[in-house]
């Protein structure tokens, strides 16, 4: 094979090839008679007569055929392309468009222009698929994230577009193989966990089965972070996936928004509210190209950028020294997209955060609205708007795009708030995508106050409606029930109610003027006869009067005087009266007022609930939590909103391109690859269960996945494993309730028995196993830090103790990312997803191991749930307290009730007396000691779960040693996944939320 360095590119190969010859041709333009120079890139078609224009989808223009009249075809599919067209269109861009010097043909730059190359092809059907949108004008989907982890784009694409063996065959010729350089690309840093993963695989989904839908994020420059592992455990850095630029997205510079922060509210002489002065910065359009499998669709991802004009920036400032203040205006704009969830904790942190949610909402909704009106032409109807616009808000960050259409549409549209409330309300839908209630956003009134003042009106005309729309349903006659909905249902925490509603909780003041007690004296009195005679006097005790609550000085009563001689009277039984009220007026009412100690907030997530007409959990176990706990009183007043999505991954992505044998293996004895399209054929390998034939081929391609685990963890921690272990794996991001550290004590403890036996007692014991880590802490929270630490230390330890060998290995493998999981999936075989029950939403990884054909120990949470009734009860494996017993576990653990198993005591004394290094435990361990506190009392019952989940890793082993019965439940679990593809889930969110139609070319 020739060196790569020989198949440079010049400009003789590049003209010599007859389908890559630039073609230039001096044509007269009819209504303007300007000449076109032009380039063909791309070989297999006739010559394009007029450029291959990239366009906005903002900006004006026609819609067209999908085929021009010139012949052009407007979309391309494989058999567009031959191995030799691909290697002209490669070195082409090598040539023309450059991003390396011209000596050399190595493999980033081979990257840069093969990626140039299949997106060449994707712009054509890309232009094509909103061609033929604008012009049916249909009803169009807009998803909305604050992340979108995409992972590496070339793979993926050309799957999709069913070139990867061309591609392969192309860069053969050119002096490298596709896998190499496939491996240059950097995962694009656009998301951190499973809230990013399920928006990808769902744009997936859209643009395979032709959904017209888009998607909208932010461009971070420096991701979340890129994580190393050092001694002192979890470091972060800056990631730099930009760095060398992105060849699959193309700026639209003619696609720009100004977005508004701070300024003021003002009113003009006909009523309408004007949100003038402030921060101005533009939000500009990066576009990526979304492409569906087998077919020409292809959809787009816009993500958004900051700036502000060049005329911005002070150059007499910078001239005078003073370069930081001359630079400010385009630092503060720049910095809304460094970073995805930058600390908070500080008040600059808290603004940056709320900037970006704002820039997402403002920008995306502009550009919408921009679409809507261009695609309506000369008669805007407002009232169509949701007939064909239907925007989904992903978790509580686009909250803001609530009040923001609501701005547009009153003070920049002219229309009424009735009408704005009404359209905004059929427009817009959320996913909730957690129960804890840190996760439900919640923001300072005061600082949104200052920051986004019309919207902060916006927000308490809803709170408004809101409270009119609980009184109406609940009534006045019960005023307690009434404040309780509205205390558990407002928008605006801790902020005083409006007068009106006040006045409804308002109590006449009394004054309660109690009569004196009535003592009945018996006096006796001497007659004239000599005989005494017994008569009932009435002495008065007059006790306080109470006005309210205030006590008033009381008067003292002498009980009148009696005549009588030399006989004491006799006190006999008091008799109670009835008070006497008096009316002074009005008591203004306490419990509707705000507490001045506490802060005014913000409930995002009740804002989206009110605000939309769809409210959908993401795991059924997860939309019955939704229900009845964390929206239980808005689901009483709206039941017909909630429902369930239960979440689902790409099977393109996740089985077919990502394990390539195990797909094979599947189409072979399947007898179609129509399941990468239909996924419930899936269900067939039920009945090849117990194949031995299926068997060999099935362990032989989770033993070649397993070998190039070997290779990677050698690679990226220099830890050496045997692929004769059990991979156990646990990746997702760091959390104590995500409960890693139930995994790593675990661990701990079997590395404990282990050491109290001889050596022939381990190998006859013990099932040899390496359990992987990976996944990221955020960076401010302490705790997943320290487990991250300990989970290294447990390594280090356990990797280097001679005695136990390849029995056990404890690896975390650094940075993980999409590429990361495409790695290791395919090669696991038990997979832990073991969150404390009832707090896990979904989950999407147990999703992707269970396809891979990986069984899963775990919890009853989240979709494990229906996993385990897919799969089999048999074929997973199950333990731990379930969702409707933990609020009982902790208030039994709170009234010290609970007592540890002594094998959690033995891990927790071990802990704790060093023998995982120098590194001081005290406020990991401390963590789940105590009976209340917090960061005590064990709140996410890693101690309560303990014994079971002992028992249960004693269950894996036993089963693990029976190959033949693993194996089966093996292929059981990828036949079982068929229900969590995304292809269901984006199903039925067109059909019951969106309700969009599949548009398919002509």
């Amino acid at each position: 094979m020739a060196s790569s360095s020989s198949l440079l590119p010049n400009r003789s190969t590049i003209f010599s090839h007859p389908r890559s010859i630039i073609r230039s041709r001096d044509l007269r333009s009819r209504s303007t008679g300007r000449s076109n120079v032009f380039l063909s890139k791309l070989g297999g078609y006739p010559p394009a007569s007029r450029p291959l224009s990239v366009r906005s989808a903002a900006g004006d223009r026609e819609a067209k055929d999908p085929v021009s009249e010139d012949g052009v075809p407007s979309t391309l599919n494989s058999s567009t392309y031959d191995p030799s067209a691909i290697v002209s269109s490669i070195r082409y861009h090598a040539e023309f468009t450059p991003s390396f010097s011209p000596e050399h043909f190595e493999l980033p730059k081979a990257y840069f222009a093969t990626a140039e190359s299949v997106r060449d092809a994707l712009i054509i059907n890309w232009n094509a698929t909103y061609d033929y949108y604008e012009k049916m004008n249909v009803k169009q989907a807009y998803y909305l994230s604050m992340e979108f982890l995409q992972g590496r784009a070339l793979l993926n694409a050309i799957g999709n577009l069913e070139l990867t063996g061309k591609y392969a065959e192309a860069l053969s010729q050119l002096g490298h193989n596709l896998e190499s350089v496939a491996s240059q690309e950097p995962d694009a840093a656009l998301g951190n966990g499973g809230l990013g993963r399920l928006a990808s695989c769902f744009l997936d989904s859209l643009a395979t089965f032709n959904y017209p839908a888009w998607g909208y994020g932010l461009r971070y420059k420096y991701g979340l972070f890129h994580q190393n592992i050092t001694k002192d455990g979890q470091e972060e850095v800056a990631e730099s996936w930009l760095e060398m630029g992105n060849p699959w997205e193309i700026v639209r510079n003619d696609v720009t928004y100004p977005v508004k922060f701070y300024g003021k509210v003002v009113v003009d002489s006909d009523g309408r509210k004007h949100w003038i002065g402030g921060e101005n910065i533009k939000a500009v359009a990066y576009d990526v190209p979304i492409p569906g499998y087998k077919t020409k669709t292809t959809i787009n991802l816009r993500l958004w950028s900051t700036k502000v004009p060049s005329q911005d920036f002070n150059l007499q400032a910078f001239n005078a020294g003073e370069h930081a203040k001359a630079n400010e205006a385009h630092a503060n704009a720049e910095k809304i997209c460094y970073i995805l969830y930058p600390g908070d904790e500080s008040m600059e942190g808290k603004i940056l955060r709320l900037k970006q949610q704002y820039t997402l909402c403002s920008a995306s909704l502009q550009d919408i609205i921009a679409c809507f009106e261009r695609r309506s032409g000369k008669s805007v109807n407002w009232e169509e708007f949701p007939n064909k616009v239907a925007v989904q808000m992903n978790d509580t960050h686009p909250t803001l795009c609530i009040p923001e259409l609501i701005r547009i549409l009153i003070d920049v549209k002219g229309l009424s708030w009735k009408e704005a409330w009404n359209i905004t309300q059929r427009t817009m839908a959320y996913t909730n995508h957690t129960v804890l209630p840190e996760a439900l956003e919640k923001w300072s009134l005061d600082l949104m106050q200052k920051l986004l003042p019309r919207h902060v009106e916006i927000i308490e005309m809803i709170d408004e409606e809101l409270i009119n729309n609980i009184i109406s349903e609940y009534g006045t006659a019960d005023l307690v029930l009434l404040e309780k909905k509205m205390k558990e249902m407002r928008i605006l925490e801790n902020v005083d109610f409006p007068a009106s509603v006040m006045q409804l909780f308002v109590k006449p003041k009394k004054i309660s003027r109690i009569k004196p007690k009535q003592k009945k004296l018996l006096v006796k009195t001497l007659e004239p006869s000599g005989m005494t005679v017994d008569e009932e006097v009435e002495s008065e005790e007059v006790e306080s009067e109470e006005v309210g609550s205030e006590e008033v000085e009381s008067e003292e009563v002498e009980p009148e005087e009696v005549e009588s001689e030399e006989v004491q009277p006799e006190e006999v039984e008091s008799e109670e009266v009835e008070p006497e009220e008096e009316d002074l007026g009005d008591e203004e009412p306490t419990l509707l007022k705000s507490v001045r100690i506490l802060p005014k907030m913000v409930h995002m997530a009740n804002l989206c609930v009110v605000g939309g007409h769809a409210v959908n959990g993401v795991a059924e176990i997860h939309s019955e939590i939704v229900k009845e706990d964390v929206f239980n009183s808005f689901y009483k007043l709206w039941p017909e909103k909630f429902q369930n999505k239960t979440n689902g991954v790409t099977p393109r992505r996740w089985i077919k391109f990502c394990n390539p044998d195990l797909s094979t293996i599947i189409t072979k004895w399947i007898g179609t690859d129509d399941w990468v399209l239909n996924t419930e054929k899936l269900a067939k390998l039920r009945k090849l269960a117990d194949n031995e034939d299926l068997h060999l081929e099935w362990r032989a391609a989770k033993r070649s996945n397993k070998m190039k685990v070997v290779s990677f963890i050698k690679e990226k921690t220099g830890y050496v494993v045997s692929p004769d272990a059990m991979f156990d794996i646990q990746v997702k991001r760091i959390h104590e309730y995500k409960r890693q550290l139930l995994n790593i004590l675990g661990i701990v403890y079997r590395y404990k028995k282990m050491k109290e036996m001889s050596a022939k007692e381990r190998i006859s014991s013990f099932v040899p196993r390496v359990c992987i880590f990976g996944g990221k802490a955020f960076a401010t929270y302490v705790q997943a830090k320290g487990i991250v630490k300990f989970i290294t230390d447990v390594g280090a330890t356990i990797n280097h103790d001679p005695d136990i060998g390849n029995l056990l290995k404890v690896v975390f493998v650094p940075n993980y990312n999409v590429s990361v999981a495409e790695v290791l999936i395919p090669a696991s075989e038990l997979s832990q997803h073991i969150s404390t029950a009832g707090m896990e939403a979904s989950g999407t990884s147990n999703m992707k191991f269970a396809m891979n054909g990986c069984v899963l120990i775990g919890t009853l949470d989240g979709a494990n749930v229906e996993i385990r009734q897919e799969v089999g009860e048999d074929n997973f494996f199950l333990f731990g307290a379930r969702a409707h017993e933990i609020a009982g576990l902790r208030k039994e653990r709170a009234k010290g009730k609970f007592v540890p198993d002594p094998r959690f005591e033995e891990v927790r004394k071990l802990v704790r007396d060093g023998a995982f290094g120098s590194y001081n435990s005290d406020e990991l361990i401390g963590s789940l000691e105590g009976n209340e506190g917090f960061g005590r009392a064990d709140y996410f019952l890693v101690g309560k779960d303990f014994p079971s989940y002992l028992e249960c890793q004693e269950k894996v082993d036993e089963a693990y040693c029976d190959q033949k019965r693993w194996t089966k439940m093996s292929i059981l679990n990828t036949a079982g996944s068929y229900k969590f593809s995304s292809d269901r889930t984006i199903h039925e969110y067109a059909r019951d939320i969106w309700n969009i139609n599949p548009v398919m070319f002509p």
